[in-house]
């Protein structure tokens, strides 16, 4: 192992900074027309007219395509959950505000974006909700889908009202996380070009190209050989672009019906509603101790909002179930329909906003029991699961606490709220657990060792930013016995072997698992076909001896290089596919990451104001592929902590029921000036059992606890407790 866990540069940085790398609007295609959406202006209803003459009389404009004159799709636009249910131009109603209603086409998109403007759009209004507290009294169960898999929204351990009866200290709470919008720099953007009838080339902006190309073979009616989708590089998806949504086939639509390749790109505001966001949350925590700070109860109640038309649960309940040593656990998870569009995964979605809510509920607790906030974490600290009674795949949460807190400092923490100040501001101190699951799915890959010695390797991927282009090559290096630089991995394309979605941290795991059994076999089918072959120096010997360095294979004293094998077999490439997938001996294990969160906070007494002057986390991933692109992963989910505890907030207008955030001026995410020190730690555990890379991921890790650990610091500097996210300086005045 030569290349892997190593801080290698990432393969495509240089590609990125100077501009080489195309994402998919700036894919050029002869001919093109330009897109520009209309949506609707109201929250429900039933759109009644449009008047698009002035549009149409522009310049350039080509076509303006409404429910009135758009194609009528030959399948469903739909397909099994976790597929989202999509508005694309084929009927009248109205079912959030920002619906798309509407495309312009146009020769250029300066034009088809004025013609947009002049498209009325005339609709009967409906009554609409569009807050949790509107209709709460309607709330109900839904299945929970996580980690892949489906599981029940409720769950018991344990007798709840026997722990509450012997507990010494009881803190019953309710917290509120806000909706959130994802706003990643690259807005979801998609190209079509048909080249016959039932042929498309797809060029998207996706986290997963071949739930692309399922949705639109589904929605034309063709076969999905006849669809190819490709997605080389994405400027930040984070969830959102899980799914494909509306723009997608609208899209496609556009472009069969005008015959003309169609590039459609989302405005800012557009990228508020139709391509979903995480869901306004109401949980309910109950959590009970002996004064020794031995957990004897934990009730954990999450609701959360949905569309009118889909379902999205937000997990929020389900770490509840695995993170603590407590004999009585309860969870549940409800649901509440309103008329906005459909919530969607967002970074670590489940175990971020419910870590907020449980987390800050431990740290009551400790308040109340007068503990040490960590203390009360070790003292119930789980060796095994607690509700299932399974071991854990691996688990070092316990050097991550310890780790954390000595570079941290947090035996400085001051002992009593609102009690140390700082160049005129409170100081404050807290901590909180990260956990998330470490998610594994099947997986294909394909390795091919060419004449020239170097090796390809594809798998239908996407590298979201994270350094997947980089590690994937770093773990066919290893297996194959070759320099990092003479592996090329390649992805983002339907046409090679499929890979599950790029989102729950399981690329490096799943896409990882894949490389690494496909390379392995292509080393052993090298090695074999260098010890049957006479004209070989290795002919004869024991396969299980042969050991390959650098691309020489050797063995007793004799050796070769892989280009010779190759040469002697005719000079064509030598290949291998494989398939990596979840087996009966990870069910015998609970599979989750953990980590620790500490944060210190500056809180302005005259103004209420809050500024996070450090964090430090100390993280337990599995084994770590590069140790530069793990960190640079953690410090984004420590630095989305940061916009999470004290800035995003999406804000609907109750009358008119329109977010009315829907630019980054008004919706605010962490910038420069928001960030103090940041400084993410890992530890190794290359001996985990979930998958065969011992990989668990740590996109969304970072993120967990992160919010909590800053509240609890706020708590801390001010003696006043925010259960309402985001933090913001009228809830501390």
């Amino acid at each position: 192992m030569n290349s892997v866990g190593k801080p290698i540069v990432r393969a495509d940085g240089r590609t990125k900074v100077t501009g080489e790398a195309r994402y998919s609007y700036e894919i050029q295609m002869p001919g093109a027309l330009y897109g520009v959406l209309v949506t609707s202006p109201i929250a429900r209803g039933r759109i009644v007219a449009f008047d698009t003459g002035a549009a149409e009389r522009e310049r350039g404009i080509v076509a303006v395509l409404t429910p009135k004159n758009a194609m009528r799709l030959p399948g469903k636009p739909q397909g099994e959950p976790p597929d989202r249910v999509v508005q694309v131009l084929q009927d009248d109603r109205i079912h959030f505000s920002n619906q798309p209603v509407a495309v312009v086409l146009a020769d250029t998109l300066e034009r088809a974006t004025h013609a947009a403007l002049l498209v009325r759009v005339q609709a009967e209004a409906e009554r609409h909700a569009v807050q949790l507290e509107d209709d709460l009294d309607h709330a109900f169960p839904h299945d929970v889908l996580a980690g892949g898999r489906k599981q029940e929204p409720d769950s018991k351990h344990g007798d709840l009202a026997h722990g509450l009866r012997a507990a010494d200290a009881r803190v019953e709470q309710a917290y509120e996380l806000p909706p959130e919008t994802h706003n990643p720099m690259e807005p979801h953007a998609t190209v079509a070009a048909w080249s016959a009838p039932d042929r498309v080339t797809i060029y998207d902006s996706s986290q997963w190209v071949f739930a692309v190309r399922n949705k639109l073979a589904s929605a034309f009616a063709i076969p999905k050989e006849n669809i190819r989708v490709l997605t080389k590089f994405v400027g930040g998806g984070f969830g959102c672009k899980g799914s494909p949504w509306s723009h997608v086939i609208i899209a496609a639509l556009a472009a069969k019906q005008v015959g003309r390749p169609v590039k459609l790109v989302l405005t800012r505001p557009q990228m508020f509603g139709p391509v979903g966001g995480r869901p306004q949350i109401r949980q309910a925590v109950t959590v009970a101790a002996k004064k020794d700070g031995q957990l004897t109860a934990l009730r954990h109640e999450s609701t959360s909002s949905t569309s009118q038309f889909d379902v999205f649960v937000e997990p929020a309940a389900l770490q509840a179930r695995h993170l603590y040593a407590c004999p009585n656990i309860e969870t549940r998870h409800r649901i509440v329909r309103l008329d906005i569009g459909t919530p969607t995964f967002m970074r670590a979605p489940g175990e971020s906003s419910g870590s907020f809510a449980l987390e800050s509920a431990l740290d009551e607790l400790a308040h109340e029991l007068s503990v040490d906030p960590l203390a009360l974490r070790l003292r119930n600290h789980a060796e095994t699961d607690p509700t299932e009674g399974k071991p854990f795949s691996s688990k070092s949460l316990r050097q991550c606490y310890e780790e954390g807190a000595r570079r941290f400092g947090w035996e400085k923490r001051p002992p009593r709220p609102h009690s140390q100040t700082q160049s005129g501001q409170l100081l404050g101190m807290g901590m909180a657990t990260a956990s998330y699951p470490a998610n594994f799915s099947p997986a294909n890959a394909l390795a091919r060792l060419l004449p020239d010695g170097t090796a390809e390797v594809q798998s239908g991927t996407i590298d979201l930013g994270t350094g997947t282009y980089t590690v994937m090559a770093q773990v066919a290096a290893d297996a194959l016995g070759l320099a990092y630089e003479k592996v090329r991995f390649d992805l983002g394309d339907s046409e090679m072997p499929e890979a599950p979605i790029s989102a729950g941290s399981m690329t490096a795991a799943s896409v990882g698992s894949a490389v690494l059994l496909t390379c392995d076999a292509l080393r052993e089918r090298l090695i074999q076909m260098a010890v049957a072959d006479a004209s070989s120096p290795l002919h004869g010997l024991p396969a299980e001896e042969v050991r390959v360095e650098d691309g020489t294979l050797s063995a007793r004293g004799r050796s070769e290089s892989y280009a010779d094998v190759v040469r002697r077999a005719g000079g064509k490439p030598v290949e291998a596919r494989s398939k990596a997938a979840p087996t009966e001996e990870r069910k015998k294990y609970t599979n989750l990451a953990f980590g620790a969160q500490f944060a210190t906070v500056l809180v302005d007494p005259d103004l209420g104001s809050v500024r996070v002057a450090r964090m430090v986390g100390v993280f337990a991933p599995g084994r770590v592929l590069n140790a530069r692109t793990a960190r640079s992963q953690l410090m984004g989910g420590m630095v989305w902590g940061i916009g999470m505890a004290l800035h995003e907030h999406s804000v609907y207008d109750r009358k008119l029921g329109r977010i009315m955030t829907r630019d980054l001026s008004d919706y605010h995410v962490a910038t420069n000036a928001d960030v103090g020190v940041v400084e993410p730690y890992f530890i190794d555990e290359p001996g985990d059992k979930g998958n065969p890379a011992g990989v668990k991921g740590v996109g969304e890790l970072g993120l967990c606890g992160a919010a909590a650990a800053i509240a609890n610091a706020v708590f801390n500097a001010t003696g006043k407790r925010i259960r309402k996210l985001p933090i913001t300086p009228d809830k501390l005045l």
